[in-house]
């Protein structure tokens, strides 16, 4: 089992190295300037989000449609996930996340528009779009489109399903001494009464779920840094300066360079937005909207809350506590789950308060999120018929997964997640023109 786990730990950082990154990223710049920047009119599409008015086909609202890519996207890479990139690349990480974050929704804005604008009604009479329908429908490739939503549906079981549930499992034990069989017993419970219901019934719990849960900890980091305050400006300036010069060794922290700082900063980014991976635009092809601009906005919106809000607010209260150059017991740096718990346990109380109900909403969210991804995958892939058996299995997996031990899980999951970005990025850049023209004849009336 250990040689399985070193081997998929080797596929992993060579899915997630430097040609899955640089390819990312030179998408989210291509695609800046093939929309026009569409950054720009990120105000208009923050108040066409909170619209829940009926205005096309689809099955749920645009903000439900918004709340459930919401969902699935901010989970443990939020919180884990920028403490992980700080102990590698150093304060200099937080930059390069949050910049991965602003040229990132223009690539979650292009992926919603092909989600909508090649979407189909399925013999049940709901909508079924993605990366899939795009790659069949706008490039005649179903071959791709097959394997893209091969990789998706593996995927999900995984990152979006069993180490989610083991993540909360783990941490009601550790903090409540809740043994994982009684809180993978309510979980899955929870799961299924939302998850049975389809797309509606998900989108209706996570319009309740996700404004909560980013407010409360958006408004507890802010608090935090409220009582930090004095080292505040400091922490910023050491952010700004260490994202181009690298950080010396002090403490426990070995020291980065600027290139690692640019690397996990980005990895991390990229990982936490989803922006290019083609999850999101499963779930905005099932909005009501009149035509594919409209709810390419509003999807462009999820990047921006994930990396440019929560994930800046993370990472500030862990640099600004000063815990990543800290030394742990054995003298060695303190790493992931360990420096978050570190960095918001500096405030008595408040802070442990924070992280827990942080982390349990945004992981449960994800569950429910990422069900729709792999039920519209599977549903590509073997039909309608599919879809009840999936749900139940689905909810089932819950249970496994907060039992199980799942090293090899986490590998595998990041292999299917990363492997899922390639045939999308591919549409992206050959269906760009269509984008462009997309974009270009909605203009007078949605921006």
């Amino acid at each position: 089992m250990q040689g399985l786990e070193s081997l998929l730990d080797k596929i992993s950082g060579w899915v997630w190295g430097p040609p899955l990154l640089i390819l990312l990223c030179g998408t989210h710049l291509f695609l800046t300037l093939r929309t026009g920047f569409i950054q720009k009119h990120l105000l208009k599409a923050i108040r066409l989000s909170f619209s829940r008015k009926l205005e096309g086909e689809g099955d749920v609202s645009q903000f439900g449609a918004l709340m459930t890519a919401l969902a699935a996207t901010i989970g443990t890479g939020n919180i884990v996930g920028v403490s992980t990139a700080v102990a590698a690349g150093g304060p200099g990480a937080v930059l390069w996340m949050w910049l991965t974050g602003v040229f990132g929704i223009a690539t979650k804005y292009s992926e919603a528009v092909l989600a909508v604008k090649y979407r189909i009604t399925t013999p049940a009479g709901e909508m079924a779009g993605g990366p899939m329908y795009a790659l069949e429908r706008g490039m005649n490739m179903k071959w791709l489109a097959v394997i893209f939503a091969a990789f998706t549906a593996l995927a999900a079981f995984g990152i979006g399903n069993m180490v989610q549930s083991n993540s909360i499992a783990a941490m009601l034990k550790e903090s409540l001494g809740l043994s994982p069989w009684i809180s993978g017993a309510v979980m899955t419970i929870a799961a299924g009464f939302v998850i049975l219901g389809g797309i509606k019934s998900i989108a209706s719990t996570c319009e309740k779920l996700v404004p909560f849960m980013a407010v409360f900890y958006v408004l507890g980091c802010l608090a935090l840094l409220v009582m930090g305050w004095q080292t505040l400006p400091a922490t910023i300036k050491l952010i700004l300066s260490s994202a181009f010069t690298g950080q010396a060794a002090v403490g426990g922290f070995l020291g980065a360079g600027a290139k690692e700082a640019l690397r996990y900063g980005v990895a991390r980014g990229l990982f936490s937005n989803e922006s290019g991976l083609g999850s999101a635009p499963i779930v905005a092809a099932a909005a009501q909207t009149r035509n594919p601009v409209r709810q390419a906005l509003v999807s462009s919106t999820g990047t921006f809350w994930d990396t440019v809000v929560v994930c800046l607010m993370t990472g500030l209260v862990v640099v600004n506590s000063g815990q990543w150059a800290v030394a742990d017991a054995s003298g060695h740096a303190l790493r992931g789950a360990a420096l978050t718990k570190a960095a918001f346990a500096g405030i008595p109380h408040v802070g442990p308060l924070i992280l827990s109900v942080g982390l349990f909403t945004f992981v449960f969210s994800t569950i429910l999120g990422w069900e729709y991804y792999g039920e519209k995958a599977a549903e590509y892939l073997f039909g309608t018929k599919v879809v009840r058996p999936y749900r139940v299995a689905w909810v089932l997996m819950v249970m496994a997964g907060s039992v199980a031990s799942l090293p090899a899980v986490w590998a595998f999951s990041d292999i299917m997640n990363g492997l899922m970005a390639v045939p999308n990025l591919v549409s992206l850049v050959v269906l760009s023109g269509v984008i462009a023209e997309e974009t270009r004849k909605h203009a007078g009336e949605d921006i």
